[in-house]
């Protein structure tokens, strides 16, 4: 039973392998309830596996992966997505013959509560007003967008971002960051890969450094200012 001392996602000792290839080497880390939690690293730090790795989505993984205090490391992708968690990755994977509007309405529900098409349109005031523009004409910005608002529809109350902020121009980095202070604001979960520091900042509540797939540091928000020469060092900001 789920309980507000009961992490949203909690990772012990996780190691996962694309074939061969041993990426993740014991990895550790928790989200609470209402958090956002932004994991950092270079490129090739086992960022993008890790939230692979939660999704059920690499070639093998061991250790224990709980959501909500259930164990998920046996289950199948569909399975975990059904537990009320969505996956934003960095491809997007936006349909480009379907219109914005039925891009947005083709992920299935996957828990109750996910947001109206107002409400989004509310969020996304763009994706209105390309909402019968086919999905291919979007910009990268309106993909980016699409591809967040998609999951918020499904009912999903944990969200996995990767790089929802990569090369996009500053007013639509903007109109993402008020996005998550705004999900915040209704007591989602975020757990966030972001090589832009300065976007996630100011808006996470926490962060891992990553490096080699292990968890080097973690850092509270009230920590970052003493610890700019170790972000640094490992992120080169």
């Amino acid at each position: 039973m789920s309980t507000a001392s009961t992490p949203a996602i909690e990772l012990e000792n996780v190691h996962s392998w694309y074939g061969e290839s041993h990426i993740l080497h014991g990895v550790n880390l928790q989200v609470m309830p209402g958090e956002v939690v932004s994991l950092l690293g270079r490129n090739g730090a086992g960022r993008t596996t890790t939230l692979r790795s939660i999704m059920g989505l690499v070639g093998k993984r061991t250790g224990s992966i709980r959501i909500n205090g259930g164990e998920t490391v046996r289950m199948a992708p569909h399975q975990i997505a059904r537990l009320g968690i969505g996956y934003c990755p960095e491809e997007r994977g936006i349909m480009a013959s379907l219109t914005c509007e039925e891009n947005l309405m083709l992920p299935p529900k996957v828990a109750e509560g996910g947001m109206s098409l107002e409400e989004i349109y509310d969020m996304f005031p763009n994706l209105k007003t390309r909402r019968t523009s086919p999905g291919g004409r979007l910009s990268g910005g309106e993909q980016q967008m699409l591809a967040v608002a998609r999951i918020l529809r499904t009912g999903a109350k944990i969200l996995l971002l990767d790089e929802i902020s990569e090369g996009l121009a500053p007013v639509i980095v903007q109109t993402l960051s008020r996005m998550i202070q705004a999900l915040r604001r209704r007591g989602y979960t975020i757990l966030m890969v972001e090589q832009n520091f300065r976007f996630a900042a100011p808006l996470a509540d926490r962060f891992y450094i990553m490096e080699r797939g292990l968890i080097l540091r973690e850092l509270s928000a009230a920590e970052l200012q003493d610890n700019m020469h170790t972000l640094h060092e490992s992120l080169g900001v």
